[in-house]
């Protein structure tokens, strides 16, 4: 499969969306290391970390970094990523070479591809079908390897599902899910047919499926796999063609893998068959401070097995530490100002950067979210400065958007959204009507 993905012709043009002629012409835009974005707070990177696995480190490494050279803060992603605010202008070469020496830039021509979520408590709590962590290291490794991955987009997402259907909820573009009888199900954007190949060799049928996207996608301004004309159905009788090609054992199958669920790991106490236990924990926002961010890696490298996982869901987990030593160490945590349980106010409370970071917000949307931060209920919230609602959580959610006049507040249920409640700029009216929203149930 190697062989013939090199053999690919590249495509003529960098994908990008359909109509978007602007976009066509300059190429991906999406930021990473070695390509900032210029932000209103100065310039941003978003460094990839494949399945959101960091070594204490690694973890050390990017905040000594945010503080150097940054806003000191680091900003999680939705997925699983890292991005370093309020760079200075001309620091490009500096945080290029210290990322390279901690090991988080393995391969220029390929930082921004490495987009790889993965099921962050897989091989620790006893549940899913297999633990993916072999899965993200062949795929990264092959991806960084190939020739023809480079032309990927920093959009395109790759997700290892162990089985509990977390990640799969996250809509990704190529999707493994593991399998208790040692398959995969391979899925081509969010199709419902799968493919159920050996597992072993999963990250190649993945990679192959990306190379058959490459080459669907020039001339029709593709980023990911929904953008291609027919979506995923005009890429699956490809991808089954050329992995019968590649070799037997491929098998087309309705998904009957497992109900897919948007929700993240529970935070708290994570235990398992395994002696050890793991620590999940919530970033308010996703935005965590110097002293919070030594809090996880000192508590990794000390008290637990030496990594740290960042989840889509803007948490980290610590694996590894002494069950009888976890619960106090999770206080600590909290101490910190860290999300440690459902009681939190902070749990399910999100926003993107918003103003003054976002030139295109309406509003300093973090400080309005933190003055409602009271407004508990079971539906997550989720804030945006505009129509982009960039970050935006799956599943079910309360979307709360600014508009020029206040803001809009609606009912996200997977595809359908409920009718939108136009709320003016009072504060106590807001939060009140996004109180109302969250405790809204059926």
């Amino acid at each position: 499969m190697v062989g013939m993905l090199a053999a690919m012709p590249r495509p003529a043009t960098s994908p990008s969306p359909p109509g978007d002629a602007s976009a066509r012409d300059r190429g991906d835009a999406c930021p990473g290391t070695l390509r900032l974005h210029r932000a209103d707070d100065g310039a941003l990177a978003r460094v990839r970390v494949p399945g959101g696995l960091l070594t204490a480190v690694q973890a050390d490494a990017l905040g000594a970094l945010a503080e150097s050279l940054g806003d000191g803060e680091l900003h999680l992603t939705s997925r699983g990523n890292v991005q370093l605010r309020g760079l200075g202008p001309d620091c490009g070469a500096e945080l290029a070479d210290r990322l390279g020496e901690a090991g988080l830039l393995p391969s220029a021509r390929h930082e921004r591809i490495r987009n790889i979520v993965a099921s962050p408590l897989s091989g620790l709590d006893g549940r899913g079908a297999r633990d993916v962590g072999p899965w993200l290291s062949e795929l990264d490794a092959l991806l960084c390897a190939g020739e023809r991955t480079a032309d990927l987009s920093g959009r395109f997402l790759f997700v290892l599902d162990d089985g509990r259907g977390d990640v799969d909820a996250l809509g990704g573009d190529v999707t493994l899910l593991a399998q208790d009888d040692g398959t995969a199900l391979l899925r081509i954007g969010t199709a419902r047919t799968t493919l159920r190949i050996p597992g072993a060799q999963a990250p190649r049928a993945a990679l192959l499926a990306a190379g058959t996207f490459l080459d669907r996608a020039p001339g029709t301004g593709a980023w990911r796999v929904p953008d291609l004309p027919g979506g995923a159905g005009s890429l699956f009788d490809e991808v089954v063609r050329r992995l019968r090609e590649a070799g037997p054992g491929t098998v087309p199958t309705e998904d009957r893998a497992c109900p897919r669920s948007s929700d993240g790991p529970a935070l708290g106490l994570v235990t398992g068959p395994q002696d050890g236990a793991a620590l999940s924990v919530g970033i308010p926002l996703g935005r965590v401070g110097p002293a919070q961010w030594r809090s996880l890696t000192e508590t990794a490298r000390h008290r637990g097995s030496g990594e740290l996982r960042l989840t889509p869901w803007r948490g980290v987990v610590v694996p590894g530490v002494e069950r009888q030593r976890a619960a106090g160490l999770l206080d600590e945590l909290g101490a910190a100002g860290l999300i440690i349980g459902p009681d939190s106010p902070w749990t399910g409370v999100g926003a993107c950067i918003g103003r003054p970071g976002c030139a295109k917000s309406l509003a300093d949307v973090r400080a309005q979210a933190a003055a409602a931060v009271g407004a508990v209920g079971p539906l997550p919230v989720y804030w945006s400065g505009c129509e982009r609602r960039c970050g935006h959580p799956h599943g079910d959610w309360v979307d709360v958007v600014a508009t020029p006049d206040g803001h809009r507040i609606s009912l996200v249920r997977g595809e359908d959204r409920g009718a939108p409640v136009n709320v003016p700029g009072s504060p106590g009216g807001l939060a009140a009507a996004v109180a109302a929203a969250r405790r809204t149930r059926g």
